[in-house]
């Protein structure tokens, strides 16, 4: 009890990130390890994400690998494949040895393919070698690809007495014994036990008698989808996984399901925003740019495409009516850019992966709107420019593009930080606020430069 009510009380601060790294510069491994051991894995992840990438490899060096092989699932993918980098290929093979084979799959599956081979060859464990190598050759979106060999089995033939002999040596390799899955001497699946009906059960009983043959389970070739339907519907902790041939191959546990649902959401959310790739809010500027981009350019081709059919109204417009044609695609862009911020920063609070300071989101969020901006800007420019043979004017449209853009992506920032901070949730007022203000402000903003900078 106490050891789950220090986890839950853990709180990453700045004094323990500095008195980490101020034990690494002494080369203090002795309180070192006192220090982190005193946590677990998923905390010292927490630690070595804030840390830079030499003194994470430093500490995943000095741990031994039951403890780290654990942490490094739980870090950032992208720390977790720069440390991988840095460590040698017994090093790596080390870590696998101590995973569950579904955990060890994923980890090969992001080292480079020349690594990828020379890890699985360097695992001594022969079995654990083979089981590795069948789970990858699955797809990463089928059951097979989510599975893991290791489970409990027990053949219908067997005493319950021997039985029990039996599974403890299989048990040892098991992380949680959610159920025990009946086979036929051939290993196909006719059934489970619960812990409750073998220990209840007489000694000479057979398991078939008390084996109970209502056994959920989901093919190998399933989408993992379908397989989370499955398990949701019928709250299962675990479910078995079999071949055409009723064959059992591995289960799949909820934890596992779990981290599918919540990618499937967070995808589903972001394409719902109008941001291409899988991204998070701690991720580079520039693969956020890459993520944004596109949906930004088609909002801008679609505000241009209003501007073509306006056109044929220009007589009708003074010298500079010209103005406003562009002001719905000006107010687009203004809603696309607040809602692809507020997307990304709802998603970082939800997940609670948003760190730092409002300033420093804010800078950030700054030059990443500047860099989308000045990308657009420069093709909206050369578009006014061929079109009408007019710098100026083009000049004015394109600069207000980039102070639109930019002001929307900061209060697409601050808005769901500022709800945040005052205790509400920001995934209900984000949306409306974001368009219709953007809207206003955009608009606004529009028309101030471009009358500042064309006199009139």
């Amino acid at each position: 009890m106490s050891e789950e009510k220090e986890h839950i009380q853990f709180e990453l601060t700045e004094a323990l990130v500095e008195q980490v790294e101020q034990l690494i510069e002494q080369q203090d491994n002795k309180e070192l390890k006192i220090l982190l051991n005193e946590y677990h894995y998923a905390d010292v992840a927490e630690i070595l994400d804030e840390l830079n990438l030499d003194e994470a490899t430093y500490i995943i060096k000095l741990l031994d690998s039951e403890t780290t092989s654990d942490v490094l699932m739980e870090l950032d993918e992208d720390n977790r494949e720069k440390i991988l980098e840095n460590l040698s290929i017994k090093e790596i093979a080390e870590e696998i040895e101590e995973l569950d084979t579904d955990d060890a799959a994923d980890i090969i599956n992001e080292l480079p393919e020349d690594r990828r081979q020379a890890v699985i060859s360097n695992i001594e464990d022969e079995e654990h070698q083979a089981e590795i190598r069948e789970l990858l050759a699955y797809e990463d979106d089928t059951a097979g690809g989510l599975m893991a060999k290791e489970l409990v089995k027990v053949y219908e033939t067997w005493t319950v007495a021997g039985c029990l002999r039996r599974i403890r040596g299989q048990a040892k390799d098991v992380t949680r014994v959610h159920s025990i899955y009946v086979v036929t001497k051939e290993e196909k699946l006719i059934g489970r036990l619960s812990l409750k009906d073998l220990i209840t059960a007489k000694n000479e009983q057979k398991i078939a008698d008390i084996a109970k043959d209502n056994v959920d389970f989901v093919n190998v070739n399933d989408d993992v989808e379908d397989v989370a339907r499955v398990m949701s519907k019928y709250d299962l902790e675990a479910i078995p996984v079999v071949d055409d041939d009723q064959i059992l191959l591995g289960r799949i546990t909820i934890d596992d399901i779990v981290d599918v649902m919540k990618e499937e959401a967070d995808k589903d959310y972001q394409l719902a925003a109008g941001i291409s790739q899988d991204v998070e809010a701690d991720d580079s500027v520039w693969k956020l740019t890459r993520a944004r981009i596109p949906w930004l350019f088609l909002g801008l081709i679609g505000g241009v495409g209003a501007f073509l059919i306006m056109e044929g109204f220009h007589e009708a417009f003074s010298k500079y009516a010209i103005l406003f044609f562009f002001t719905p695609l000006i107010a687009a862009m203004a809603g696309n850019v607040g809602v692809q911020s507020s997307a990304i920063i709802v998603q970082g609070l939800a997940n609670d992966d948003i760190k730092g300071s409002i300033n420093s989101r804010l800078m950030k969020e700054m030059l990443l709107a500047a860099l989308n901006g000045i990308i657009l800007a420069i093709f909206l420019f050369l578009f006014v420019w061929i079109s009408q043979q007019d710098a100026k004017t083009a000049f004015a449209i394109s600069i207000s593009l980039v102070v639109v853009i930019i002001v929307a992506g900061l209060i697409g920032t601050f808005v769901p930080l500022f709800l945040d901070k005052r205790g509400i949730d920001p995934a209900i007022a984000t949306g409306p606020f974001i368009t219709t203000s953007n809207d206003i402000f955009g608009i606004l903003i529009y028309f101030t430069i471009a009358k500042l900078i064309l006199g009139i």
